[in-house]
């Protein structure tokens, strides 16, 4: 990997040309290389944070950005999301990262087909790119949601409360950076700095808009996990009550066959049948005539068999 990448920018309508110099700080130099551009020391200080969240701040001539895009490197988590410092003036922009972000890499690839007539359209170009590396990853987000949803409906499959966390928090780390990425861009957007034109706040309004629509989703995906979490406890709870109510009948169904057969094994005088042959299966008859009634009411009353509106 290189430490430092340049692009210069020739003049467009008359406009002064711009360049855009990308340190990657993990590479051995590039944190030199950067302290030698002569910047301020606040502004060195914001591209060399270890820790960074989406902001977008005037200082000076220039604007201080910090954006966030998906982790895509191999064996990385998505919602891991790598942060990107961009030091921004009508010379140009200065970017640095810790991490490799894939999305600089597209924006590169378009730089000579449709080069940016100026560094605010780029940062809009890279903000739109951070966007469209971010889309899949809420939509497979999305897909996992509708599978969960599908198997609580048809019950062909256990929901794990493990799997659903995890997908919960996928979603709530995500969401943590794109609602303050899209205050960032939208700072950006309404800056009075004259470089900015038009055409580069429309296209910044975009990626805006392209960011809200990402965390919107991110809420919608929170909030239908939160439904599936619900759905899996009232399933438990009437699993629970469904084995409840067969323990209570279980037990209604013994208690008056234990009476009468405590009655009958009580050791004092005057236990009638003690003399008869016959007294044995005559109880035993009584109880099977009791369990029958009681099975009987039981299913008339709505406990077992049917259901009683």
């Amino acid at each position: 990997m290189t430490a430092v990448t340049t692009w210069e920018s020739g003049p467009v309508e008359g406009r002064a040309g711009y360049s855009w110099r990308h340190y990657d700080l993990a590479e051995a130099g590039a944190e030199a290389a950067l302290a030698a551009e002569g910047l301020d020391p606040l502004v060195f200080a914001a591209l060399t944070a270890p820790e960074t969240r989406p902001r977008c701040a005037a200082h000076g001539d220039g604007l201080l950005v910090n954006l966030r895009g998906v982790n895509l490197n191999p064996g990385a988590e998505p919602e891991d999301m790598v942060s990107l410092r961009l030091w921004v003036t009508s010379a140009g922009v200065i970017s640095a990262q810790l991490r490799r972000l894939r999305a600089l890499g597209d924006v590169r690839e378009g730089l000579e087909r449709v080069p940016p007539d100026g560094p605010a359209e780029l940062v809009a170009r890279i903000a739109l790119r951070l966007a469209d590396r971010a889309e899949p990853v809420v939509a497979d987000l999305n897909e996992a949601i509708d599978g969960l949803e599908d198997e609580m409906e048809d019950g062909s499959g256990q929901v794990t409360r493990a799997e659903l966390s995890q997908l919960r928090r996928r979603a709530v780390q995500l969401r943590r950076y794109f609602f303050p990425q899209r205050d960032a861009l939208s700072t950006f957007e309404i800056e009075d700095a004259t470089w900015i034109r038009p055409h580069d706040r429309l296209r910044l309004r975009e990626a805006t808009e392209r960011v809200t629509r990402i965390g919107e989703e991110l809420d919608a995906i929170r909030d239908r996990a939160q439904l599936v979490q619900e759905q899996i406890m009232d399933a438990r709870a009437e699993r629970m009550n469904r084995q409840m109510m067969v323990l209570s009948v279980a037990a209604a169904l013994f208690l008056p066959l234990g009476l009468i057969t405590g009655l009958l094994g009580i050791n004092v005088a005057g236990i009638p049948g003690t003399e008869t042959p016959w007294a044995f299966w005559a109880v035993c008859a009584l109880l099977v005539v009791v369990s029958v009634g009681q099975i009987w009411a039981f299913w008339w009353i709505g406990l077992i068999g049917r259901r009683r509106d």
